[in-house]
């Protein structure tokens, strides 16, 4: 508002100048000081009858011109100031309006699938993630020394989408790894929370409409997985992406997010958040490695920085523990690489929020894809409770 007022002040100045300056003009042209009082007398004569007797005038407007567009002219004579404002304002536009911020949800609703509105993939295979099950063999350094190189921590660890951007401020090893992702192991009370905001995912051999073989029964095996290993969790089998019978992402994320804030309220003990998906490639692509014998679909951590490339931070989107998201995704990410390399994808960085902000140890993971079977991302879950206990319980 402050700089609205300004701007409007420098404009009232800069016709008050014109306006001296077309005297000035008129003064020294007219030749003298006679011809000047004539000018101006017949000047004020002209505009008066303009102002006051209009419809006189009508016969001398401009060729063409339309009633409306002349009685506006002659509307705007009354106060020259305005006129002149109207020429020269420059007007504010918000990048980020309601239309945009529209478009921002939808984007955060889908991208991490992309489907039509009949629910099919769409997409080209990544050849890079089409490979047979076969035992990988560490590749990465995970050395703090290495680490501390922003490029080389950048390409071997994360995707960056061209949607959003990410610096050696937000991306620094030392800070990362320096914060404890420890649960308070003390008293009674679920620890962590498993919720889907795409509860329909399912994979090749699901049996449709069965819960059980779909993402919402791979979150129940890994809730068990967790449980056993003494981490107390809780499973919300909401539903989210369904609306008057059909599959509707466009709210998923709001739609959980109200859900989940109320379980956190009701169990204040729960510290950690874990919205588990399965990706969506296309049918040529096959998420799998081979880990103890066993084929198993490979996961993907995905965080959201709140930071779009075109428009900067997203402010209606804040997430004050970006920092916190990331730590826990890189942590487990380092985890992952030295005990069972090839498992984790790189992390996936995206502009938007995806409800990571509702706590510090938050997960959005990809595990597996449609391709996969349930056999596989069953498999992956196992490896996924190793890493998560070791991160959260482990010395």
């Amino acid at each position: 508002m402050d700089r609205q007022i300004k701007k409007n002040l420098k404009q009232a100045a800069a016709a008050v100048s014109a306006l001296l300056l077309t005297v000035f003009v008129i003064y020294t042209g007219a030749g003298g000081a006679g011809d000047w009082r004539y000018h101006m007398q017949k000047q004020i004569s002209f505009s008066a009858s303009e102002t006051y007797l209009p419809v006189f005038t009508w016969v001398n407007r401009t060729p063409g011109q339309g009633i409306e567009e002349w009685l506006r002219e002659k509307s705007l004579a009354w106060i020259p100031l305005v006129t002149y404002a109207e020429d020269h304002v420059s007007y504010d536009t918000s990048v980020e309006d309601e239309e945009t911020l529209a478009r921002i949800l939808e984007a955060q609703a889908n991208d991490e699938n992309a489907v039509d509105e009949n629910g099919k993939l769409i997409g080209e295979p990544d050849e890079s993630e089409t490979v047979a099950a076969q035992e990988a063999v560490p590749t990465v350094d995970t050395s703090i020394e290495k680490l501390r190189d922003f490029d080389y921590l950048l390409s071997n660890f994360y995707t960056v989408d061209s949607s959003t951007m990410i610096g050696e401020d937000q991306l620094n090893a030392d800070d990362l790894l320096g914060r404890s992702m420890k649960i308070d192991r003390e008293g009674d009370g679920p620890k962590v929370l498993i919720y889907h905001t795409h509860s329909q995912e399912e994979f090749a051999d699901s049996t449709p409409g069965d819960p059980a073989t779909s993402i919402v029964g791979v979150g129940d095996y890994l809730t068990e997985l967790l449980n056993e290993k003494g981490i107390e969790t809780i499973h919300d089998t909401g539903v989210y992406d369904i609306i008057d019978g059909k599959l509707d992402r466009s709210n998923a994320y709001e739609y959980a997010g109200e859900a989940v804030t109320k379980i956190l309220k009701e169990n204040p003990t729960i510290e950690v958040l874990i919205d588990l998906h399965r990706d969506g490639v296309a049918e040529g692509t096959h998420l799998v490695t081979e880990v103890n014998g066993k084929p198993t679909a490979r996961i993907m951590f995905f965080n959201g920085l709140s930071r779009s490339r075109t428009n900067g931070e997203i402010s209606y989107l804040p997430n004050p523990y970006i920092q916190d998201n990331l730590a826990f995704s890189l942590q487990l990410q380092i985890a992952a690489e030295n005990k069972y390399p090839g498992f984790v994808r790189h992390i996936y960085l995206r502009a938007y929020r995806y409800n990571l902000h509702l706590m510090p140890k938050s997960l959005l993971i990809e595990a597996g894809a449609q391709t996969n079977t349930v056999e596989e991302m069953k498999n992956a879950m196992e490896l996924l409770s190793d890493m998560l206990y070791e991160v959260l319980v482990g010395e």
